[in-house]
C-alpha cells in the first residue's frame, strides 16, 4: 500500500517530506546551540522557555548571515509619523 501511495503522491510526499526535514533540523540545531533540557518546573515557565531559546535560535541565525554572507538587514519603520 505504501508504495503505491508514494508513487501516485510522489510531489505531496516530498514536499512534506522537505517541511518536516526542516523542521527536525531546526529542533537539532537549537537542542546543540541551547541544550535539550528544561530545568523549569511550570508548563508556563517551560513554554517561555522555549520561546526564549527560538528568539535566540533566530537571532544566531540572524547575525551568521549578516556577518558570513555579507547580508545587510534593513529595519523599516512602518509606524511612522504623519
Amino acid at each position: 500500500m505504501g508504495g503505491r501511495f508514494l508513487a501516485a503522491h510522489r510531489e505531496e510526499f516530498l514536499a512534506a517530506h522537505h517541511k518536516r526535514s526542516n523542521v527536525e533540523s531546526a529542533f537539532s540545531a537549537i537542542k546543540g546551540e541551547f541544550g535539550e533540557h528544561l530545568r523549569s518546573r511550570t508548563s508556563i515557565a517551560q513554554v517561555n522557555k522555549i520561546l526564549a531559546k527560538l528568539i535566540g535560535y533566530n537571532l544566531t541565525v540572524l547575525v551568521r548571515e549578516v556577518f558570513e554572507n555579507g547580508i545587510a538587514p534593513s529595519f523599516v519603520n512602518q509606524h511612522s509619523a504623519a
